[in-house]
């Protein structure tokens, strides 16, 4: 009989291990209000237990912790149990069963008093004494130091030896967030030749904590945008509420991509969640653009041709870099937008735009051939979804569908951008796709019925066709804003086009010069 139990409980044992490895760990969340407190992680179910000690306000988290953050993932950093002298802060992982962070009682330790030692109060020092055992070694280091610069400069003098770097030296330039002089794109350069995930977390963490906010420079239903200073180097600052941590982690999620980074994706530098002891705060940090959004720069600036050109092109060379897929080891998925919109695209000092806002966007798994869709009640902005998305017809597991989607909204960022094109001091008014045929905040329903029902689109002016250069660019809005999704033009494709009607407006110019 004892043999029999025997392989019972080991069946029983192996059904577990596959039904996690196939559904994951459940864990107890107490921000999971939407999943009636629970969330699925394939790593670890933690509790931990924290003091603010300026306020002495007690907090308790219990949440999951995916493999995707732990460090290392054998044996991260953040299970292991703290040390008897931590009494602000602790820890205890677990993943033996669903919801075993219900049963972890982490406790802080208790800080043994200073002034105690075996149970006897130690002598107090005298004025005197506590001023010769503070002084003499300041003294002396002083003095050592000072004997070392000499002998330096001396030496120098000497015998003008060139300075070579020292193993301490090295370390330094390694650790760029210890050097003063590194710039946060040097930083980015160094840390992950140009390309690669983002920073590493601890040095993210760093940069948070040294910026100093500025003012407010814009506000969504996310939350609030602030121009902030670190070490003298203008960023942005989007602090999200606390209800929108699942847009937050899936933007900082998406932008640490690996093979994300590019000159027209809004440059990402670090995310961290600050606690202080009341609220939390979740910061996304990421490059500032003075000149704001395309929305902004186009409702109080016009552009020439060749602006209209740059901010198009640098448009689709990265929705193009979003859609396609990188092969390789440190290969980038394909990613699609799905909120792509002239208020989430950002003007740079040099005409050419970046695309930010990735909290909605998905990814595409090609060995599971699965589309990644955030779990999040956040949607698109109703005036730039595409006729589908507006149905419901859309087929969420096809990820070329979501792409032709971003497609649709480019043909209206082109509209917009095209109307503010300046030719002969002629040139149309700024306004939003659809601003003759809809209310300024529509319904879905009202955007049905214009886009899908009777099959609108913005105008286009008699003007435009008068221009060779509008008039392409006219043609291309057209073929980008397509009832029927899959006749829509790639990203790839638009990029070409406009990089040619580039090269084309050039050689005029020169012709004419």
């Amino acid at each position: 009989m004892s043999s029999k139990w025997t392989c019972v409980l080991i069946v029983g044992f192996l059904l577990f291990s596959f039904y996690h490895s196939i559904n994951g760990l459940l864990c107890y969340c107490d921000l999971c209000f939407d999943t009636n407190f629970t969330c699925t992680t394939d790593g670890y179910c933690f509790t931990s237990i924290s003091l603010n000690k300026d306020t002495g306000v007690i907090r308790h988290s219990s949440r999951c912790l995916e493999t995707t953050i732990l460090i290392p993932r054998e044996k991260p950093f953040t299970c292991h149990y703290p040390n008897k002298h931590n009494d602000s802060f602790v820890t205890e992982c677990c993943k033996q069963y669903d919801f075993c962070n219900k049963d972890l009682k982490p406790k802080l330790h208790i800080k043994p008093p200073d002034d105690t030692e075996n149970g006897h109060k130690t002598k107090r020092l005298g004025t005197w004494e506590l001023a010769i055992i503070i002084a003499g070694p300041i003294g002396v280091v002083c003095l050592v130091v000072m004997l070392i610069m000499n002998f330096w400069v001396e030496s120098n003098k000497r015998h003008n030896i060139r300075y070579l770097r020292t193993p301490r030296n090295i370390a330094a330039d390694q650790q760029p967030i210890l050097a003063a002089a590194v710039s946060l794109r040097d930083m980015i350069e160094m840390t992950t030749s140009g390309s690669g995930s983002g920073l590493p977390l601890l040095v993210q963490r760093s940069i948070a904590r040294q910026i100093q906010l500025g003012v407010p420079i814009g506000k969504g239903r996310f939350g609030e945008v602030w121009q902030g200073k670190w070490r003298g180097e203008q960023v942005a600052v989007k602090i999200f509420s606390s209800r929108e941590e699942r847009s937050w982690f899936r933007e900082a999620e998406i932008y640490q991509t690996v093979m994300l980074r590019h000159d027209n994706i809004l440059g990402f530098i670090a995310a961290d969640n600050k606690d202080n002891g009341t609220w939390t705060q979740l910061w996304l940090i990421t490059d500032y653009h003075e000149n704001g959004s395309l929305f902004d720069f186009l409702n109080r600036s016009t552009v020439d041709t060749n602006g209209m050109i740059r901010m198009a092109l640098s448009i689709a060379t990265g929705l193009a870099h979003l859609h396609m897929e990188i092969v390789g080891t440190q290969g980038k998925p394909a990613i699609a937008h799905r909120d792509l919109k002239s208020k989430n695209i950002l003007v740079k000092s040099n005409g050419t735009c970046a695309i930010g806002d990735l909290g909605l966007a998905v990814r595409y798994d090609t060995t599971m051939d699965t589309v990644d869709i955030p779990l999040n009640h956040r949607v698109g902005t109703k005036r730039y979804m595409a006729p589908e998305v507006l149905e419901e017809t859309i087929n969420m597991n096809h990820f070329d569908s979501f792409k032709r989607g971003d497609v649709y909204a480019l043909g209206l960022i082109l509209w917009e951008i095209t109307r503010r094109c300046n030719i002969g001091n002629i040139h149309e008014e700024y306004q939003l796709p659809y601003y003759d045929s809809v209310p300024s905040d529509p319904t879905i329903d009202e955007m049905r019925k214009v886009v899908c029902l009777e099959i609108r689109r913005p105008p286009i002016p008699q003007r435009w066709n008068t221009y060779p250069c509008l008039q392409t660019m006219s043609k291309l809005m057209q073929e980008c804003w397509y009832h029927t999704a899959s006749a829509r033009l790639t990203a790839l494709r638009i990029k070409k086009t406009l990089a040619t009607l580039g090269a084309m407006q050039n050689h005029n110019i020169n012709i004419n010069i």
